[in-house]
């Protein structure tokens, strides 16, 4: 064997020695030329001219690889640096013998090892160390200590106690908010230190983060290992693995993966501890860690694909001319929202209208010379309240709306999803219109009436009165003054009690005042609307300056919008007579959500998107409350998902949970459940109904060829129903093909000769993203996810689940979480977050990452957008969908539900 040993040495008086060698080993892959050949050393003597040289960097106390040469692979050399660079020789004279007789041996046991590992995949030590394993395994990240030392500095001053840190402050002081998570990893970095003492100096403290802040994988994958083997014998047991998984598991909130931390734990041993030895070393960790996928890769496109995205102008470049800025936003925003300007300026248009018509009015008569413009402007707001309280009915007919976006074409010009929104426009028209008539009429009308002279009052006796009003209390006790200022008043309530934080509860207010926020607050004062309207038919019949009958015209406004509203109330009540449903099955879930499965009423017929109102007369009799439905047209029954966040729902879900049990087998999800047809016992169930179905922003799924859901928590449920639907026309379209009922061609239909051939289903692809907080809400539509898995052989659906309690993918937190759910997908095909065949996500989708996913692969093709959930997400999909809109050929088209 050949070795070259070059040594630097300096000295100064009085102080120590450091001595620093490169050394190189040269030689043939055998350890003893006397020693006969064995099973895992024939290797090394089948070819004599198989030479591997090893160049060693070693210093007073560490010893690194610096290049690897010869007959070994990529995964042995990396393997081999592993345990080479973990060696601390204390004396340098030892140094070499130590140096030569470990690399005889970890050849030899890297060797030998190598049938053992042979069902792991090739790697490239260099590309895994720079690549994608070093981000598998990070403690410093965007969510911890990305401030750096300096800020770590100043947390430090202030948590310190006479110098020293405590444990318990340890993870605030790196911004680490798991006090569990951050207390074992001080406890690691303080056992290889040999601190005992539970406290640490501020130079420890930055020796501390100098390791944790270390690129290398290496360090990392030293440091997590350390975390494990709390006892420091170099091994890791099933006790110390199960230790570390419920760790992680309660890091990030996965009571589920807790609770079987001993089942996961022997499944990581059986992998990695095939011989039964009883422990396993720092390179199986790592082979471990270095096998687990990264997240990031659920949208995968190929090269020629990705080179067609990197030649799209995705990145936003700003015109630096500021008229032609301003001009093309003008422009996009004309683009986007076309159908709602034309609405807004009919509207606006007919308000200004109606009310210069009325000023002008006024302005003519005889009044305007004594009360001024305050009457124009009293009569000209009049005037467009009559107009607004008619329109406010309109957009909250719901069954015409229905009727009008599912049987007309007008759904092209109108904006159907708007109409809540454009209810509170006209509210917030009212509001104004509201305003400005009773102060001009209390403040100036009134006043300037009463200070007028008789000669001036005189030709208004006729509206007035002789002789006149003798004091401001006589307009105010009379018809006109009474009933206006108590719809003031009840306008006011309902108007109040509407608003986002008393409809959800978000006004703290004291225990007694408690029931008048919430949503119970919001339904019954906004029926005293009936009030309003009967006293806002008597104020308009008793005007003080127009008797005649053709001029009160409040009336004429009414007539029809109410004869509207009041036809689809009473056919609310009718329908809602007969749609009494039994119900089949209840379940109460994690997360506070309870699912009814109910029988179908006749001729009930829905789309999916759709959603219906739900009455329990043993909570309340007079409430109905609206659902998203999660069956889907082709089930036998209806279903809706209910989650806990009133208390009309809270009452409802008491209700049930009393007449539910838990599950009898592992088949049945749920923490309470009742399936009246498969028990011998039959509890006697609260009596529903339904009524519906109403129109929502998703029906219209089945206008596009390729669909992108977005659901956020609870915000899943009228996507479920359209995964299920677009699963079942899967299924459909291909028993029509066989039996030639679709024109597969040209998907344009029947033809003129062969009339009874159905049109082929418009979606062609769906992408489904759920994002939910919690691990137990993926109970919730378990089995339709393994539905999805199970059947959908072409790949029509693609699920994506996220989960975002979980620490992103490369964080520490997580890490252990990403190569157990490898191990046990890969094994059982079975996901240990979500318990479904669909592998979950860490943390948060890249959503630019996803429209891109979609735009490359669907070019030239218009997208539905569908969103539903939480209002904070809907600018940003909403931005999204234009920019890839104006920017790529493909097309997509934002709709949106929030609840």
């Amino acid at each position: 064997m050949e070795i070259q040993d070059q040594n630097d040495a300096g000295s100064s008086e009085g102080g120590s020695v450091h001595s620093q060698s490169r050394v190189t080993f040269s030689g043939p892959l055998i350890t003893s030329t006397h020693k006969k050949p064995t099973a895992t050393s024939a290797r090394f003597q089948h070819d004599m001219n198989e030479y591997v040289e090893i160049t060693l960097d070693v210093r007073d106390d560490a010893v690194s690889v610096q290049d690897i040469k010869g007959a070994v692979d990529e995964q042995e050399a990396a393997l081999l640096t592993t345990q080479l660079e973990r060696s601390r020789p204390h004396k340098l004279t030892s140094q070499l013998s130590a140096k030569l007789k470990q690399v005889s041996r970890e050849l030899k046991r890297v060797t030998s090892n190598s049938d053992r590992r042979a069902g792991f995949k090739q790697l490239d030590r260099a590309k895994t160390t720079t690549g994608r394993a070093l981000r598998g395994l990070q403690f410093i990240n965007k969510s911890v200590g990305t401030e750096g030392w300096d800020e770590v500095e100043k947390r430090w001053s202030k948590l310190a106690v006479d110098g020293l840190l405590l444990r318990s402050r340890f993870g605030q002081c790196i911004g680490m908010n798991e006090k569990e998570f951050a207390g074992e990893l001080f406890d690691a970095l303080a056992r290889r230190r040999g601190i005992v003492t539970g406290t640490i100096t501020k130079t420890q403290l930055r020796d501390f983060w100098e390791q944790l802040s270390d690129q290398s994988f290496d360090a990392r994958i030293q440091t997590f290992f350390d975390m494990v083997d709390k006892d420091e014998d170099g091994r890791i047991t099933e006790g110390e693995v199960k230790e570390i998984i419920a760790l992680s598991a309660s890091a990030n909130k996965l009571s589920t993966i807790q609770d079987h931390a001993e089942e996961y734990a022997a499944l990581i041993m059986e992998d990695l501890d095939p011989d039964g030895l009883g422990y396993i070393e720092i390179h199986n960790l790592e082979m471990l860690l270095i096998q687990a996928p990264t997240h990031s890769s659920n949208t995968v496109t190929d090269s020629r694909k990705l080179s067609q995205m990197l030649s799209q102008k995705l990145i936003p470049t700003k015109e630096p001319n500021p008229i032609k800025r301003t001009a093309k936003r003008f422009t996009y925003f004309v683009e986007d929202n076309w159908k709602r300007i034309w609405v807004v300026l009919l509207w606006l248009s007919i308000c200004i209208g109606l009310f210069v018509w009325k000023f002008l009015q006024y302005k003519n008569r005889y009044v305007f010379h004594v009360m001024g413009y305050c009457v124009t402007s009293a009569k000209g707001a009049a005037e467009t309240l009559k107009f607004n309280m008619a329109l406010i009915l309109l957009p909250v007919c719901r069954n015409t709306i229905t009727w009008l976006r599912s049987r007309t074409k007008l759904g092209m010009a109108v904006p159907f999803d708007d109409n809540i929104n454009f209810h509170k426009v006209v509210a917030l028209g009212i509001g104004v219109g509201v305003a400005i008539h009773a102060i001009c009429h209390l403040t100036c009308d009134f006043p300037r009436l009463l200070h007028a002279s008789d000669a001036a009052y005189k030709p208004l006796g006729k509206y007035f009165g002789e002789p006149r009003p003798p004091n401001y209390w006589w307009f105010v006790k009379g018809k006109e003054g009474w009933t206006g200022v108590t719809m003031v008043v009840l306008m006011t309530i309902a108007f109040v009690l509407a608003q986002p934080w008393f409809r959800r509860n978000k006004v703290k207010l004291p225990k007694a005042l408690k029931k008048l926020t919430g949503f119970n607050a919001f339904w019954y004062s906004h029926h005293l609307f009936v009030i309003v309207y009967a006293l806002l038919l008597v104020h308009g019949w008793y005007l003080y300056l127009s008797k005649e009958f053709h001029k009160k015209t409040t009336w004429m406004y009414l007539a029809v919008p109410v004869l509207i509203y009041a036809s689809e109330r009473l056919l609310r009540a009718l329908r809602s007579g007969y749609k009494t449903v039994q119900i089949q099955k209840v379940a109460v879930y994690p997360g506070n959500v309870l699912s009814l499965h109910m029988t179908k009423p006749q001729g009930f017929k829905y789309t999916s998107g759709q959603y219906i109102f739900v009455n329990c007369a043993d909570v309340s009799p007079f409430e109905w409350h609206p659902f998203s439905l999660t069956s889907a047209p082709g089930d036998d029954y209806v279903s809706v998902h209910i989650r806990t966040l009133g208390d009309w729902t809270s009452q409802l879900r008491s209700l049930f949970s009393k007449l539910c049990q838990p599950p009898t087998n592992s088949n049945q999800s749920g923490l309470l459940r009742a399936d009246i047809g498969t028990e011998s016992y039959i509890p006697r169930m609260p009596r529903l109904k339904i009524d519906g179905p109403y129109g929502a922003p998703a029906q219209d799924y089945k206008k596009y060829d390729v669909l992108l859901l977005v659901g956020l928590g609870i915000g899943a449920t009228p996507l479920i129903s359209i995964v299920k639907d677009v699963m079942h026309h899967i299924k459909q379209q291909k028993e029509y093909i066989e039996n030639g009922m679709v024109d597969s061609n040209n998907g344009t239909g029947a033809s003129s000769s062969n009339s009874n051939k159905r049109k082929p289903f418009a979606v062609k692809r769906a992408y489904f993203y759920w994002v939910t907080r919690e691990q137990g809400s993926f109970e919730w539509f378990r089995s339709v996810m393994n539905e999805v898995a199970e059947n959908d052989h072409d790949h029509v659906i693609e699920l994506h689940n996220y989960c975002t309690s979980v620490y992103e993918e490369g964080d520490a937190r997580s890490a252990l979480i990403a190569m157990l759910q490898s191990l046990h997908h890969a094994k059982n095909g079975m996901d240990i977050v979500s318990g479904t065949r669909v592998k979950t996500h860490f943390a948060r989708p890249n959503w630019r990452t996803v429209f891109k996913h979609v735009a490359v692969n669907h070019t030239a093709k218009r997208v539905g957008v569908f969103y539903c959930g939480a209002p904070g997400l809907t600018q940003s999909l909403r931005s999204l969908s234009q920019d890839f809109s104006r920017k790529t050929s493909t097309k997509f088209d934002f709709h949106k539900e929030n609840f």
